[in-house]
């Protein structure tokens, strides 16, 4: 049953991988991934996906190119300056995410562990998985 818009809340769910792997995967190098690994964490991501459609929760989602191929933007003296890479300097980054539209904050959360179930080889936690509510309305102006 889709949620009630007039109850309904956004929230972002962001999915985590380390910055290593993902740049590998993207290059094609499954590394310590069998054809078998990636084939189970596709159809997962695709079973979560054709769930939230059926019930009307699916906003938007997207998985992620490799770290190594994303830009960031950073003023240097008021002027936009464009480099290479993430933004930050960390082990993991965001690997794919889904923008999801719940009646509750508990069902945003039920759909972020089963994320968190994923397959992946030796059972690793790969990085984690974040629920952030979104803002549906800017701060009223004075």
């Amino acid at each position: 049953m889709p949620p009630s818009k007039e109850k309904a809340m956004r929230y972002l769910i962001m999915l985590y991988g380390p910055r290593e792997g993902l740049d590998a995967l993207s290059r094609g190098d499954f590394g310590d991934w069998t054809n078998e690994d990636v084939t189970a964490m596709m159809e997962h991501m695709g079973a979560i996906n054709d769930e939230l459609a059926d019930r009307g929760e699916l906003v938007d989602a997207a998985g992620l190119t490799g770290p190594s191929q994303a830009k960031a933007i950073r003023l240097s003296d008021g002027t936009p300056t464009v480099t290479d890479g993430p933004y930050l300097e960390t082990k993991e980054v965001m690997a794919g995410y889904w923008v999801v539209d719940t009646e509750t904050p508990e069902r945003a959360l039920e759909i972020a562990k089963r994320a968190s179930l994923s397959p992946n080889p030796d059972g690793v936690d790969p990085g984690g998985v974040e629920v952030w509510p979104l803002q549906e309305e800017g701060p009223a102006p004075e």
